[in-house]
């Protein structure tokens, strides 16, 4: 049996938990709503203030979505009491973020700066004008942002410049060696 399906998911307080009809998952929390369809194979219940998952048989499809569900679930729940956060950081002379209301204005090097546009649930920080904070209940959506803010400029391996994770290590590689 999956390790991870199995284990409930446990609803602190100040959390609703709905299962819908067409096996939707609707948590409603401090910080907001979410939802996650689940598909009509995995059996989701609610008892004893936790979340179950059962699943019929031991096929390798029904494995891997036991595992899978319970996984989302509980993002849903930790989204909704405490949020998601991803820091990116930027290396570079004359590279800077800037957070201006709803949107982001990154100055990378360009001939005009790039301005992203936060998508709803989703808020920018920047604490430095190197550093940026991704903000949102949703795991996936806040993931994607970074993802798309780090293409804008991805660390290149000469230098090491370019906007990268915090804590991510940029392996690095020689330059052109002086001939003789």
């Amino acid at each position: 049996m999956s390790r991870i399906g199995r284990q409930p998911v446990d609803i602190p307080a100040g959390v609703t938990v709905k299962i819908e009809e067409d096996n939707t998952i609707v948590v409603k929390g401090p910080k907001g709503e979410l939802k996650q369809k689940v598909n009509p194979v995995i059996k989701a219940e609610v008892k004893d203030n936790q979340i179950l998952f059962t699943r019929p048989n031991d096929k390798k499809e029904n494995r891997s979505m036991h595992g899978l569900y319970r996984a989302l679930v509980n993002s849903l729940v930790i989204g909704v009491t405490q949020g998601f956060q991803k820091e990116l950081q930027i290396v570079g002379v004359g590279y800077r973020a800037q957070a201006k209301g709803n949107n982001l204005e990154l100055n990378m090097g360009y001939s005009h700066p790039v301005i992203m546009e936060a998508p709803e649930g989703i808020t920018f920080e920047t604490p430095s004008n190197t550093q940026i904070f991704v903000k949102g209940i949703d795991k996936q959506l806040v993931g994607q942002v970074a993802a798309n803010i780090r293409a804008v400029r991805k660390p290149e391996p000469y230098l090491g410049k370019g906007i990268r994770y915090a804590g991510e290590y940029v392996r690095r590689k020689e330059g052109k060696a002086a001939s003789k």
